[in-house]
Formats: C-alpha cells, structure tokens, sequence
C-alpha cells in the first residue's frame, strides 16, 4: 500500500472512531486536512461525501490523459472478476 493509500485509510478510520472528526471533515474539508497536517493546494476544492446504507457514491476519476487505453485497464478501480465492488455488499466471498 501506498503512502497516499495509507493515509486515506487512516483518516477513514478516523472518521470511523471519531463522530465529532467525521462531522467536521463533512463540513469543512480542506480546514480539517490541514488541522491534520494534510496539504491542499491552492485553488484545489474539497468535497467529502459519506457512503450510507441507502447512498452509494460513485466518484469519476480524472482522465487521464498520458495513457494509452491498455494503459487506462490498468488504473482503473473497483471492478474485480468483471463485477463492480460494492462495499454494502455482505455475500460470502465478496470483499467491499
């Protein structure tokens, strides 16, 4: 996993433990990351939504445009055995 990953996933706990911490992180993004010692760049607006039982975000990545389409198959998220991943999804054998 990388650093970015790493970091991700510790603020999701974060969030997960501290109800306070995900209230603000909802309501003001970019303060909370940097109050963490995260970076935003100048002009980069924030956006934190929260997945729910009745929600499910699904979050359209830049394309990206220095790949070829071999390239693009290989960044692409969240498709596992040709099927989307959906992390409500509680079958047996199916990791969300």
């Amino acid at each position: 996993m990388n650093d970015q990953a790493k970091q991700y996933q510790q603020l999701i706990n974060k969030c997960w433990a501290d109800e306070a911490f995900k209230q603000r992180l909802l309501a003001n993004p970019a303060k909370t990351l940097k109050d963490e010692g995260g970076e935003v760049p100048e002009g980069i607006r924030i956006q934190v939504v929260e997945n729910t039982a009745e929600v499910l975000n699904l979050v359209i990545p830049i394309r990206p445009t220095e790949l070829s389409d071999e390239g693009l198959g290989g960044v692409s998220g969240g498709i596992v055995g040709g099927g989307m991943v959906c992390p409500t999804d509680r079958r047996p054998g199916v990791r969300g």
